[in-house]
This record gives structure tokens, sequence and C-alpha cells, in this order.
């Protein structure tokens, strides 16, 4: 079955960098749209950015533009996202999804992971 784990989140300044993995297992991930998501205390979930794997195409949310970018390891069947420059506005669960082709509405996502909490703090 699929299995989304996302790992890396963690407390960081403003300004730092983080970057998170998600290891994903049971699909072809080489050919597959996958999104990042979050969700800040109190608040809606966010997509943040996608990438179809087979081609590396990618888009991202407005607010995370120029900021954050995803990327992926075919071979290790891995999603990343890594995030500079960040904000407090940027703390939130960020969750790993897996949809079934090309959207920005996060309740069109099958799959997703367990979420990693990311804390923007000084």
């Amino acid at each position: 079955q699929v299995q989304l784990v996302e790992s890396g989140g963690g407390l960081v300044q403003p300004g730092g960098s983080l970057r998170l993995s998600c290891l994903a297992s049971g699909f072809t991930f080489s050919s597959s749209w996958m999104y990042w998501v979050r969700q800040a205390p109190r608040k809606g979930l966010e997509w943040v950015s996608a990438i179809y794997t087979g081609t590396g195409d990618t888009d991202y949310a407005d607010s995370v533009k120029g900021r954050f970018t995803i990327s992926r390891d075919n071979a290790k069947n891995t999603l990343y996202l890594h995030m500079n420059s960040l904000k407090t506005e940027d703390t939130a669960v960020y969750y790993c999804a897996k949809g079934a082709g090309w959207s920005t509405n996060p309740s069109d996502y099958p799959y997703w992971g367990q979420g990693t909490q990311v804390t923007v703090s000084s």
C-alpha cells in the first residue's frame, strides 16, 4: 500500500533553513504527482508546492516562491522540500501527499504522510 513518511522538521530561527524529506513506497514514485501541504496552528490546509516526478516540473504557492524548492530523487523514492529564508509565518505541520493528477486543492490528494512539525521562532 502507499506509504509516505516525512522527516526533517524542527525548530529554526527566522532566516534559517531546513530540508524536509518524504520517503515514498507502494507505488511508482518516478511517475507521480507529489505535493507538499502545510497546516499552521488554527488554520486550514495550505498547498505549498508540487512536482511531477517524471519530468521534474514544479509549481509553488506565492507565499513560498523564491524561498522554497521542491525536488525529488527517483532512485531513492524520496521527495524533498528545501526551505530557505524561513519566516515565523512558515510555522506549521508540513505534509507530503500523493495526488492522482495535477491539482492545487489538497482535498484532491488521496494519500498523505503523518506530517512533520516546522517551528520558526527566535
